[in-house]
């Protein structure tokens, strides 16, 4: 069966149309906009009205794309996350878009986000030794703790990228307090929604993965249908690298892709505090998360 998924991030819309089986996927397309969704408004709970016409102009895009690979209106899934399930205006970009296109956005909890990030991640992980997940996004960030008979626990964080970043000012270079504050946060947000997992392996679901990968080996990264593994001592260099970095210092890095060009800092401060709270020592990433995740 032919099918489509329009994964409607808080920073970045993903489209992923696929001939899909029982047990494997063939993808066909996949397109990346980064909509910025929450900008301007996630910290208020609503989406502001540049963003909202940002959503609207790219959803006609992918519609289209969803037509000319013939996916029919009934196999497209739109998914809502976080910006879209927090904002009390969000029902007006639902109606628009279903009556537009017929297309109807499934808005999501942040239990279920982390279940569907769990069963992309599945495609390319066995489990046969336990994981953590973590899916690092504009607006929350999913942590799923998983062994070979499924997932164990879950938590959704109100820590994403997007949101951190309108929260504190955006100096030139994040100082040490600045730093500090930061992770007071994360621990806040953790003890709130009683997150203390632990485990020696982690797996970072694609996203900003992805652009420590290309830093670390200095190549374009490639989905493949397996994991990476990150070698420890090497993430921690860019990590480090990242968190005291200008922002003038990562324009002008080349594998630096441009939508993380200025909220990078943040995630690479949460990598590392999420390294630290679960004592890992194997640091992989999957190329696989929500999206394809909803193809099962």
């Amino acid at each position: 069966m032919r099918k489509a998924v329009i994964d409607m991030g808080t920073n970045t819309f993903n489209l992923l149309i696929a001939d899909v089986s029982a047990a494997s996927f063939t993808t066909l397309f996949t397109a990346k906009e980064p909509v910025l969704l929450g900008m301007g408004g996630i910290n208020q709970d609503k989406i502001a009205e540049d963003a909202m016409a940002r959503a609207l102009a790219t959803i006609d895009k992918f519609v289209c794309f969803c037509d000319e690979f013939l996916v029919q209106r009934k196999n497209i899934s739109a998914i809502g996350t976080s910006a879209i399930r927090g904002a009390t205006n969000s029902k007006a970009l639902v109606e628009k878009v279903k009556d537009l296109h017929r297309v109807k956005i499934k808005v999501i909890s942040g239990e279920e986000e982390a279940g569907l990030i769990y069963k992309g991640v599945q495609w390319t992980y066995p489990f046969e030794k336990s994981a953590l997940i973590m899916d690092i996004g504009g607006g929350s960030t999913e942590f799923i703790h998983a062994n070979a008979d499924g997932i164990r626990e879950l938590v959704s964080l109100n820590i994403g990228v997007s949101r951190v970043h309108q929260q504190f000012n955006h100096p030139v270079r994040y100082s040490k307090v600045e730093q500090a504050a930061i992770r007071t946060y994360f621990m806040q947000c953790a003890r709130r929604e009683k997150f203390s997992f632990s485990s020696d392996v982690l797996i970072g679901a694609s996203g900003s993965f992805e652009t420590f990968y290309e830093m670390i080996y200095e190549t374009y990264w490639i989905p493949r249908q397996e994991v990476v593994e990150l070698p420890i001592e090497s993430l921690l260099k860019v990590l480090n690298w990242a968190i005291h970095s200008t922002q003038i210092e990562r324009n002008e890095h080349m594998w630096i892709t441009q939508i993380r060009k200025t909220m990078l800092p943040i995630a690479a401060i949460q990598i590392m505090w999420a390294i630290e709270q679960i004592g890992c020592k194997q640091v992989y990433i999957s190329p696989y998360s929500l999206k394809e995740g909803a193809l099962h």
